[in-house]
C-alpha cells in the first residue's frame, strides 16, 4: 500500500489533477428563508480558484449578483432581519433569477474549460444548504446548462471541524488566522470570499503536512 505521505510522490500542479477533473468553486447564497423549494434566492456569489506553480490553492476572482425574488417564492421577515437585505431597496442592482444565474454560470463554464476540468463542484459552508438553493433556482428558472455537479460538494464546515476544531465560519476563520468581520457578514460576496480563504487554507495546510492524494 502506498503511503499517502510519501515525499517522493509527484504532487498535483493543476486543479484538474488535484481534484480528479472537478473544478471547486466557492458559493454563498443569501436567501429569504431556509426552505430551498419555497424561499427566495436573494444574492449569490461565486469565488473562482487557481493553483500557483508550487501547487498552492489561491483565490482568482469573485463574481456575484443580487437577485430579484422569483414570483413563485416567498420571503420570511426573520431572514431579512438576520441578513439585513431589503429586496425593495431601489439601490439594489438586482437581476432576474435566471439572468443572474446564467451570467455567473457562463463565467464558471469558461473557467472549467480554462482549467481543463470536466465539471464544477460546489464548495460552501454547510454546503448542502447552498447547493439545495442553487439546484432549486436552476430548476425553477429552467436553466439547461448548469456547470455544477448535482449533489457532490465540499463542505468547509466539516473540513474546518477536522482541521481546526471549529464549525462556525467566523470561528473557523479565526482559528485559521483569517480576519472576519461580523459587520460585513451575511453578504454573499463577503461570506464566499472568507469561505474560499478557509478552503484554501485547509487544502494548502494538508499539502504542507505531506498529504495530497
Amino acid at each position: 500500500m502506498t503511503d499517502i505521505f510519501d515525499p517522493d510522490l509527484e504532487q498535483p500542479t493543476t486543479l484538474a489533477s488535484r481534484f480528479r477533473g472537478f473544478l471547486p468553486v466557492v458559493i454563498d447564497v443569501e436567501t429569504g428563508g431556509f426552505d430551498a423549494g419555497e424561499n427566495a434566492l436573494l444574492e449569490i456569489a461565486a469565488v473562482l480558484l487557481d493553483m500557483d506553480d508550487q501547487g498552492e490553492l489561491r483565490i482568482l476572482d469573485t463574481v456575484s449578483a443580487e437577485v430579484i425574488p422569483h414570483p413563485d417564492t416567498r420571503i420570511d421577515q426573520a431572514s431579512l432581519d438576520f441578513t439585513g437585505i431589503d429586496p425593495a431597496d431601489p439601490n439594489r442592482r438586482a437581476l432576474a433569477e435566471k439572468e443572474a444565474l446564467s451570467h455567473i454560470f457562463r463565467i464558471i463554464r469558461h473557467h472549467v474549460r480554462e482549467q481543463d476540468c470536466t465539471r464544477a463542484v460546489v464548495v460552501a459552508h454547510n454546503a448542502h444548504f447552498d447547493l439545495g438553493f442553487l439546484n432549486a433556482a436552476v430548476s425553477r428558472s429552467d436553466i439547461k446548462r448548469n456547470p455544477f455537479h448535482p449533489f457532490s460538494c465540499f463542505d468547509t464546515a466539516t473540513l474546518a471541524g477536522l482541521a481546526y476544531g471549529q464549525t462556525v465560519l467566523s470561528r473557523a476563520c479565526e482559528a485559521a488566522g483569517i480576519p472576519f468581520s461580523n459587520r460585513s457578514a451575511h453578504s454573499a460576496a463577503y461570506d464566499a470570499e472568507r469561505t474560499a480563504e478557509l478552503f484554501c487554507a485547509i487544502v494548502n495546510r494538508w499539502k504542507q503536512l505531506g498529504g495530497w492524494r
